[in-house]
């Protein structure tokens, strides 16, 4: 006897099924995305302080060569003297005089430096000013360079203005409103809620014991600088991504004048 078979019944998914595995996929996807998004802000962050803190650990290196290449040539370097801008008479300048007060007069100070030295003899047999200076509430380190003359140094390099920005960012004087909005993200990054000086100097002072100046005393003369300290804090161009906080580097070196002042 034959029996007439019932077709089988193909298997499917239900509209319940498909609603299911499609909001499935779409808080998937959703959050792939999500992740995506946070992962291109952090790069974006993260490309932007690795920015700032390779401007300015180029800016430190160069400002320490300066500070170790100070005071080249010295006046012992010559059997006769040559023309005063010829050689180095101090290897820091300070202005009115090179027997200024560090921190009293124009230069040397808490953010302002001017360098004396040699930069190129091969092709220009004169010495240099170097400056670099950070001035008050600003955030960019400038930075100028002039032949040495006959007058005062910072009267001379603000005539010929050759000051042009050498780091961005530079926060160490900053206002005070900047200042307590990083220390919200940086507690201990500025003591006191106080600017950090760009410069502090180590004084020499003829007895073999170098001493931190400004401390009174004969010595404390931008002709007795011995050692220069950086201190360099440099703070991204935008917030990090995530917390909305500044990023800031603080990056340190020093510099040790090799030729005699004198």
């Amino acid at each position: 006897m034959n029996h007439s078979r019932t077709p089988d019944r193909q298997g499917g998914f239900t509209l319940l099924e498909l609603l299911v595995a499609a909001s499935i996929f779409l808080i998937v996807a959703g959050t792939a995305f999500a992740l995506l998004g946070a992962a291109q802000r952090r790069y974006h962050t993260d490309s932007q302080i690795l920015s700032s803190f390779q401007e300015a650990r180029l800016g430190l290196d160069q400002i320490v060569r300066d500070v170790n290449d100070s005071g080249y040539p010295p006046p012992n370097h010559f059997s006769v003297l040559p023309a005063a801008n010829r050689y180095a008479a101090t290897p820091f300048a300070g202005s009115p005089t090179s027997s200024c007060s560090i921190g009293t007069c124009a230069s040397p100070q808490d953010f302002d430096l001017i360098i004396e030295t040699s930069i190129d003899p091969a092709n220009n047999p004169n010495v240099q000013w170097v400056r670099y200076q950070l001035p008050a509430g600003t955030t960019t380190l400038m930075r100028g360079m002039i032949d040495k003359a006959a007058m005062d140094p910072v009267a001379a390099i603000s005539a010929a203005g050759v000051m042009v920005p050498y780091v961005q960012n530079v926060m160490n004087n900053a206002t005070g409103a900047q200042i307590t909005a990083i220390q919200s993200a940086y507690p201990a990054m500025f003591p006191g809620g106080n600017p950090v000086p760009l410069f502090v100097y180590t004084c020499e002072t003829g007895g073999g014991t170098p001493l931190s100046c400004p401390t009174s005393g004969a010595f404390n003369s931008a002709s007795n600088i011995l050692d220069v300290e950086i201190t360099l804090i440099v703070q991204a161009t935008t917030a990090d991504a995530q917390t909305g906080q500044p990023r800031l580097v603080e990056l340190h070196g020093r510099g040790h004048r090799i030729n005699p002042n004198q």
